[in-house]
């Protein structure tokens, strides 16, 4: 089996084709879980958590994945130091990969991934930076095909912060024919040069307003308004983005649309008690799907 890519640092190293291969397997592994278990294809495979940000999610899928693939994980969390302190990127990079089969790596900076990428030589995956989420969006993918049947022409409505988050989203959906309508407060919107970036960037618009930004959406998307990193902001991000509250009333003005968060959610906040937990949620089967979306990965990048 040859590898889709050497790295996953963004959802630029994944064609349509390879995104779509990761995502039919997802669905193929998901049906049938006896059967990649019985196969271990990643048997006596070792991977390397490198985490500077706390995780429940990402920490979990991909132990869990990891195991279920016949391989393990070994743990370096914020206890170990933040990267490149103690010594430079390149050095880990360098010495990680005589032990390891791959770095899964969750940091604070974008270029940490990018430095240890350019070093490594095993397969460096993306677990989170303040750039890119590409894994979560490898799992919302997957939830909104496995909901909708498909994903050309799906419209999701991102309600909240242009983030790591809706940044993978975004290119994610532009390679495979879907569209995102953005709706954030001046400041905290796409740049020009991210959408330029886009595989399609006719798949993203902006709408200021949130109300007409889910009019007629497939799916309601939102997340935190403050994400990890950006405490002393909090108070400011609480003003920008009063009015941005997905609650029952502003899912009452798409009907139709499936809900999505990726979790840990601030209830309250950007999105009610009575919002994640209404019909139309589908936020912890997205959860789920974390799981399947990086196993597949692992199996198509380490197998």
């Amino acid at each position: 089996m040859s590898a889709i890519c050497k790295h996953l640092i963004s959802l630029d190293e994944l064609s349509p084709d390879g995104l779509k291969q990761v995502l039919d397997l997802a669905d193929r592994q998901k049906a049938a879980p006896r059967a990649h278990r019985e196969a271990a294809p990643l048997r006596g495979k070792v991977a390397g958590l490198f985490f500077e940000k706390p995780s429940l999610r990402t920490r979990l899928s991909f132990e869990a994945g990891m195991l279920e693939l016949g391989g393990h994980c070994i743990y370096m969390g914020p206890e170990s130091g933040k990267l490149g302190v103690r010594e430079p990127l390149k050095d880990t990079a360098r010495v990680a990969a005589r032990y390891l089969d791959a770095l899964i790596v969750r940091v604070m900076k974008h270029e940490s991934i990018e430095e240890l990428a350019r070093h490594s030589s095993v397969p460096v995956i993306n677990a989170l930076s303040d750039e890119s989420h590409p894994c979560q969006a490898l799992a919302d993918l997957q939830t909104i095909r496995e909901k909708l049947g498909r994903i050309q022409g799906v419209r999701v409505a991102f309600v909240g912060d242009g983030n790591n988050v809706a940044r993978s989203l975004a290119r994610g959906l532009s390679k495979l024919g879907g569209k995102l309508t953005l709706s954030a407060p001046e400041g905290f919107r796409f740049s020009e040069a991210f959408v330029k970036s886009l595989h399609d960037p006719g798949c993203v618009s902006l709408e200021a307003d949130p109300r007409k930004a889910v009019a007629g959406a497939d799916i309601v998307y939102t997340d935190v308004w403050t994400s990890m990193g950006q405490e002393e902001e909090a108070q400011r991000r609480l003003r920008a983005f009063a009015g941005y509250q997905v609650n029952l009333d502003l899912l009452a003005l798409a009907p139709k649309a499936l809900l999505m968060h990726d979790l840990p959610a601030h209830r309250g906040e950007e999105i009610t008690d009575e919002a994640i937990d209404a019909p139309q949620s589908v936020i912890y089967d997205q959860a789920e799907n974390r799981l399947h979306a990086q196993r597949a990965l692992l199996t198509l990048m380490l197998g």
